[in-house]
Order: C-alpha cells, then structure tokens, then sequence
C-alpha cells in the first residue's frame, strides 16, 4: 500500500510538471495572459504546500520512528537559520533603503535567505563528497 501512494504521488507531480510546460510556453510565447500564469503558478503552490505537508504525516504514521530523524532535520535547519540571520545585516543607507522602498529589516532578512542558500549549498556539496569518498571505501 504504501509503494502504491508513493507512486500515485510521483506520478501525479510528474503529470503536474509536465502540464506546466505548456502555460510556460504559452506565457512566453505571448499568448498566455499573465493574471492566468500566476493562477497556474498559485495552484502548483498550493498543491506542492499540500504534498510537502501530507507526505511526513503519512510517513510518521507509516513508520512512526523517522519522527526523530525529521525533529533532527528541523533541529539543524533552524540552526542554519539563526546562523544565516547572525550573519546577514543591511548594508544599505537610509536614503538608499527609501529608494528601494524597503526597510533595514527586509533587507536583512533577504540577506538571511541568500546565506541560508549559501550554506544550505555547502552542506550538499560536503555531504556529496563524503558519501563518494565512504563508497570508494567500502
């Protein structure tokens, strides 16, 4: 059963993105209204926010000891978080901010989020490394 939602679900996002291509192409084409693009963009929001909230659901109540496992995965991205937010600050003046129509704060969290990114890519590229490194030797 458990096989068989898996693959339900692959398939129901692969038939998702694939008919994303076609507003895509019709968007950038010309022949799309953009107000139907966000639309198309609002549902595939909508429908990744729900597959990425059910999918653990269903997985702890399938397999109830992976729940430690996910509290240590949110443990280590609030971490990169805070770490990311301690490292981002706002550069920019006053009267620059004014201009972006924007406060200290916005720019600081923007910041956080490209730090975030920054160490969240450094973490895969280490994480890649080790596990090639582990399979040569075993």
């Amino acid at each position: 059963m458990k096989d068989n939602i898996a693959n339900i679900t692959r398939w129901i996002l692969y038939l998702l993105l694939a008919l994303s291509v076609i507003p895509g192409v019709l968007f950038y084409a010309g022949m799309l209204d953009t107000e139907l693009f966000i639309n198309w963009a609002k549902i595939l929001l909508i429908v990744g926010v729900a597959v990425m909230v059910i999918s653990p659901v269903y997985g702890f109540i399938t397999n109830p000891q992976n729940l430690v496992k996910m509290l240590i995965s949110i443990v280590m991205m609030v971490v990169v978080i805070v770490i990311a937010y301690s490292l981002a600050g706002n550069d920019f003046s006053e009267y620059r901010l004014e201009e972006l129509k924007t406060t200290a704060e916005t720019s600081r969290l923007v910041g956080m989020g490209l730090f975030a990114t920054y160490i969240a890519f450094g973490l895969t590229v280490v994480a890649i490394l080790y596990a090639s490194v582990i399979k040569l030797f075993k």
